[in-house]
Parts: structure tokens; C-alpha cells; sequence
């Protein structure tokens, strides 16, 4: 069999709290929080619901990003891997964590929605000297149309029979 390795997790439900920005000794911004997620099941003649959260850590331009406008109970999609950690603590126990590392997150809310209280929804925020967050491009390739016309990019055709799949 052929080495398979795939670790993809995608959640959405709403912040338990709001996340507080941290910085490393090094400079890197991080943020942890948690995510409340519904679970239907079958309980006694009915169909009831239960709760799971889910840590997650979010680094650089995604912690930020999270810090600056998700706030308790903002619903909040997370598109991450999952990671295992273990450490030793103080009572030379050997600890485990299962968390989500954040790679990408989005809002869900529509854009003045906020179904808990008066706060701001994230997605409308203008705080006093408040600069929009624009997060880097992180090379994204940029495309231009090279012809003044205005017209279509050309490109080749491939016969289905000649891929390899």
C-alpha cells in the first residue's frame, strides 16, 4: 500500500471566550482558544444536543487576524491540522494535548449580524483609529491581462486520453 498521509480538519461553531494575543520570546504573535461546536445524537425517543470543544492555536498573521476581530461567541470557521503535544509537569506527569493549529480562519456571521448582545460583529468593526486588518500576500501569484484588448487569456487544449489519470 502506498504511504498515505493526510491530516486536514475543518470546524466551525463559536469562541468560548476572547482570545488574548501572546507574543514568543522570539517576536511571534499566538493566540489559543476554544471552539464550541453542537453534536446531534440519538438520546431516548428524541434527538438532543451536546457540545465538543476544540482547541485551537492560531500563529502570526492568523493569530492576529482572530484577536483583532473575533471576540466570545463569534461564530468562526478554522481550517487547520490537528497536533499532538506532550510535556512533563511540575509533578514529573507526563501530560497530552490534542489541539487544531489554525491555517485558516472565516468569518460566518453575515456582515452586522451578531445574534449575542450589542458588541460589534467582527466583520463591521471601526473602532476609534482602527486600521483595517490586511493580512500579507503571501506570494499569491498576481494576473494581469497582458493584452490592451482586453481579451481572454488563450489557453492550450489537452485531449483527456493523454493524462495519465
Amino acid at each position: 500500500m502506498a504511504n498515505f498521509n493526510f491530516n486536514k480538519v475543518i470546524i466551525g461553531g463559536r469562541l468560548t471566550a476572547d482570545p488574548e494575543l501572546k507574543t514568543t520570546s522570539s517576536g511571534v504573535s499566538v493566540t489559543s482558544f476554544s471552539v464550541a461546536v453542537n453534536r446531534k445524537y440519538q438520546a431516548k425517543n428524541a434527538e438532543d444536543t451536546q457540545a465538543d470543544f476544540f482547541n485551537v492555536t492560531a500563529w502570526r498573521q492568523t493569530a492576529e487576524f482572530v484577536t483583532r476581530f473575533f471576540h466570545k461567541a463569534s461564530s468562526i470557521c478554522v481550517v487547520g491540522t490537528l497536533q499532538n503535544r506532550s510535556w512533563i509537569d511540575n509533578n514529573n506527569v507526563k501530560q497530552y494535548r490534542t489541539e487544531i493549529v489554525a491555517d485558516e480562519v472565516f468569518f460566518v456571521d453575515a456582515k452586522g449580524e451578531n445574534p449575542y448582545g450589542a458588541q460589534q460583529s467582527p466583520a463591521s468593526f471601526s473602532g476609534a483609529g482602527a486600521q483595517p486588518y490586511v493580512p500579507d500576500n503571501y506570494g499569491a501569484p498576481t494576473y494581469t491581462n497582458a493584452s490592451a484588448g482586453g481579451e481572454a487569456p488563450k489557453f492550450e487544449e489537452i485531449n483527456d486520453d493523454e493524462l495519465p489519470f
